[in-house]
């Protein structure tokens, strides 16, 4: 049967008698005591005591004395006493007469014995006689016997009975672990499904409750369960007692979780250490960490070794990382094998990588489905780079379809690309919806477009009084600036112009600087009108010859002027020339006008 057959109504278990050679004085003082007392009840036995004759039945019969134990105990029933015949039922139920221990049961059963009507309870079960079964495990649950109880517990959640709860929640109360970890899952379960995920991942105090008991009393998946909790919610060191307590006892997961935990903190010895442990025992997500982290310290081999075991044990992660292991080594044909053999078992993941790995063979048609199925299956990364696909065709509408779902799950870039998709159209507040989400994501690009379309609705700056400008730092200032500390040139160079504004010279060219030196002509041609308007023209000419060698009409028109009035005629020509071919038509027209007084100069 599933639970072992209570001795003598009391709870205590059947037990093979088996000692060691040599015992403790405490345990010597002890054995000394239960041969007298076995003494004293087989002399009342023997002077036809009935309950003795019950006693000294149940303490052979524990002892694993069966022989012994069946005269005194079929004595006993026979004068009536029901201890006796539920404990002949558990010694005939050992020597495998399973029937005729059922009719002992039943007669100790019907004379009161909720032991007894356990035992015939798991017996009827176990035979498929649910209705029986359940009428006898009744019996013994509302007698209040927690085994009894458990097992009604357990036969109503089988057939999916709405009572179940109530006889397991009976039997966690009296103290049974396994009732009290099944009750802790079961309202779990409950709470899940009640909150939809909605609850941020909390677990109501009674859950929590509920696997604590049964952790303490042992249980190791219970352990796990409220390690997890703990974890969770930032109790670390607690959780990590849990899961050492888990992993001593046997539980895989525990012990890679204790890695985990351990990693975190930065022990990764002592991770590596467990996660062997959890390996050793089949968890493939313990075998993976260990690859990632023998990959990590560039032994490429004992990785490998260690995601094919994790393959093995029927993780599917094991071979998406010998995907990504060939592929950083540049071995592309086993990368893809390994990517295809994880993608076609669904690793979304490994779809995607196997889809861009094609793509840059030069398949799209082989990886169009790949990145299809990874998007379907929830990969953000594979609805992105569908994006870029439809995109790379002229697929606008499509792409677009592919980014908002990118971006909808949180993905930086597909919220920028929506965001300027909605700038084209004209819908400036679902612009700045996506742009405000892509920017606060990290992505200076963003940044940048945000700003400007905050720029762009920023109502002019109020004059003072007495006629001087009042400055307000405004939000799509917080926002160029947040694009140009990530290194945005064209928000540095609006960054500068605003504090050139607000005349804050030196933060002005400041940021010109660092846009210049980052290759942007327009901080290049900015930094030198402010370097001129300082006085040092020279310096200034060397920034505006930058921006003109990158393209700067205005700059090379800025250095004509310069060589004419220095009198260097043919240089100015020469950047004048270079003017009026990189325009605007603005630019241009001056350029001429001065290239051909220059030109005149020169003839006359």
């Amino acid at each position: 049967m599933g639970d072992k057959a209570t001795l003598f109504e009391t709870g205590r278990f059947v037990q093979p008698s088996s000692r060691e050679d040599t015992e403790t004085p405490d345990e010597t003082g002890e054995i000394a005591d239960e041969a007298a007392e076995e003494l004293r009840q087989r002399l009342a036995a023997e002077a036809g005591d009935v309950e003795a004759m019950s006693v000294l039945g149940a303490m052979l019969l524990r002892r694993g004395d069966l022989d012994g134990a069946e005269p005194h105990l079929r004595a006993a029933t026979a004068a009536g006493d029901r201890a006796a015949a539920n404990n002949l039922g558990v010694l005939l139920h050992q020597r495998g007469y399973a029937d005729e221990a059922a009719g002992w049961w039943r007669i100790a059963a019907v004379a009161g014995s909720a032991a007894a009507a356990h035992a015939l309870g798991r017996h009827h079960r176990e035979r498929g006689d649910e209705p029986a079964a359940e009428y006898w495990l009744r019996q013994s649950a509302e007698q209040g016997h927690t085994l009894g109880a458990y097992a009604l517990a357990d036969l109503l959640e089988h057939r999916g009975d709405a009572g179940a709860e109530k006889w397991m929640r009976v039997a966690a109360e009296r103290g049974h672990r396994e009732a009290a970890y099944r009750l802790a899952r079961a309202l779990d379960r409950k709470a899940a499904r009640d909150t939809d995920g909605d609850d941020g991942g909390q677990v109501p105090d009674e859950v929590e409750q509920w696997y604590r008991q049964a952790a303490a009393r042992g249980h190791r998946r219970a352990a796990l369960h409220l390690g997890t909790i703990l974890e969770k919610r930032g109790e670390l060191k607690e959780a990590g007692r849990w899961y050492l307590t888990s992993a001593k006892d046997g539980e895989a997961r525990a012990a890679c979780a204790l890695g985990f935990l351990l990693r975190d903190a930065g022990d990764t010895e002592n991770a590596a250490v467990w996660w062997l442990r959890a390996a050793q025992d089949g968890d493939g997500n313990a075998a993976n960490a260990l690859g990632a982290l023998h990959a990590e310290r560039g032994e490429t081999q004992t990785a490998e070794r260690w995601y094919r075991a994790a393959m093995d044990a029927g993780d599917v992660n094991g071979a998406y990382n010998l995907g990504l292991l060939c592929a950083e080594q540049g071995r592309t044909a086993q990368a893809e094998q390994w990517y295809r053999r994880a993608a076609y078992a669904g690793h979304r993941e490994a779809a995607n990588a196997l889809a861009i790995l094609l793509l840059r063979a030069g398949d799209e048609t082989g990886a169009e489905p790949w990145f299809s199925k990874a998007a379907e299956a929830g990969s953000v990364d594979a609805a992105f780079n569908l994006g870029i696909l439809h995109a790379g065709r002229g697929e606008e509408q499509a792409a677009l379809r592919w980014y908002e779902r990118a971006a909808a799950a949180g993905h930086t870039e597909a919220a920028l690309q929506v965001g300027m998709a909605r700038l084209r159209d004209g819908d400036d507040q679902e612009a700045e919806r996506h742009l405000r989400c892509a920017a606060g994501g990290g992505s200076a690009e963003a940044a940048y477009r945000l700003a400007t379309v905050l720029d762009a609705r920023r109502p002019p700056e109020p004059a003072h009084e007495l006629g001087e400008p009042v400055h307000r730092r405004s939000e799509c200032e917080e926002w160029y600036e947040r694009a140009a500390s990530q290194g945005h040139r064209r928000a540095q160079v609006r960054v500068g112009m605003l504090a050139a504004a607000r005349g804050d010279v030196v933060e002005a060219a400041r940021w010109y600087r660092e846009a210049a030196e980052a290759g942007s002509r327009n901080g290049a041609f900015n930094l030198g009108l402010l370097l001129a308007r300082e006085g040092s023209e020279p310096e200034a000419a060397v920034w505006w010859t930058r921006a003109a060698d990158a393209g700067h009409g205005r700059a090379a028109l800025r250095l004509a002027l310069v060589y004419a009035r220095r009198g260097e005629l043919a240089e100015g020509q020469r950047w004048a020339d270079r003017a009026v071919s990189l325009g605007p038509a603005s630019v241009a027209e001056r350029a001429a006008r001065l290239r051909d007084a220059l030109r005149q100069e020169l003839s006359a």
